[in-house]
């Protein structure tokens, strides 16, 4: 089971997490972007997190994944407010006034979630984006829970996955975003998308697993 309090913790501990790699962040986008992912995910998260704080009452997930995306939206510059935006936006219409659900809801929350951050990019796989993290680590979760694991271990199995598709997108050629616009010398640079991807799915399965 997932329940609400376990997402406002996933949130919180994010916020933490992405502030910790700012820097380091910033400086993957340096490299093939605008040089301010890590400065505005932080930026972003911490919005999200004050949010969080104003919510009054007993909470929902589509209240909370509602608040979360609008933060992220409306302070996060770029293209990466409005496409992490999308996926908390698209996990709260998923999941709606539930306070608790199956570990199977939550992974169609998070697949709905990508679904909506592929509508707003226009993204396919392998363009080096954070598409290239989010899927095989959708996949995977997928693929664990039907073999019967309990949740936290199979976002464990996302986590590792979604660090597998970051680091796939080194040798890509990036054919979306402000990175698409260098060609071939976007090769050999690691995606800030696909890092801050990972970074978020690895902090879900550490919160589910109560490290």
């Amino acid at each position: 089971m997932f329940s609400v309090a376990q997402a406002e913790a996933w949130v919180r501990s994010t916020a933490a997490v992405i502030e910790e790699h700012a820097a380091a962040l910033t400086k993957l986008d340096s490299a093939i972007g605008d040089g301010d992912h890590g400065t505005n995910m932080n930026r972003g998260f911490k919005a999200a997190v004050q949010r969080l704080d104003g919510l009054e009452g007993d909470q929902d997930f589509g209240s909370v994944f509602k608040a979360i995306g609008m933060a992220l939206i409306g302070k996060v510059g770029g293209a990466s407010g409005p496409l992490y935006g999308s996926l908390f936006l698209g996990m709260g219409k998923e999941l709606g006034d539930a306070s608790e659900v199956e570990d199977e809801r939550l992974a169609a929350a998070l697949r709905a979630g990508y679904d909506s951050v592929v509508a707003r990019g226009k993204a396919q796989l392998e363009d080096k984006t954070m598409l290239d993290a989010w899927h095989p680590a959708l996949e995977a979760l997928d693929a664990a829970l039907a073999e019967g694991r309990e949740l936290g271990p199979a976002l464990d199995e996302a986590a590792a996955a979604a660090e597998a598709g970051m680091k796939a997108t080194i040798p890509m050629i990036a054919r979306k975003g402000r990175a698409s616009y260098l060609g071939e010398r976007s090769r050999d640079h690691q995606d800030p998308g696909a890092t801050s991807t990972h970074l978020i799915l690895r902090t879900l399965a550490d919160v589910v697993n109560g490290r």
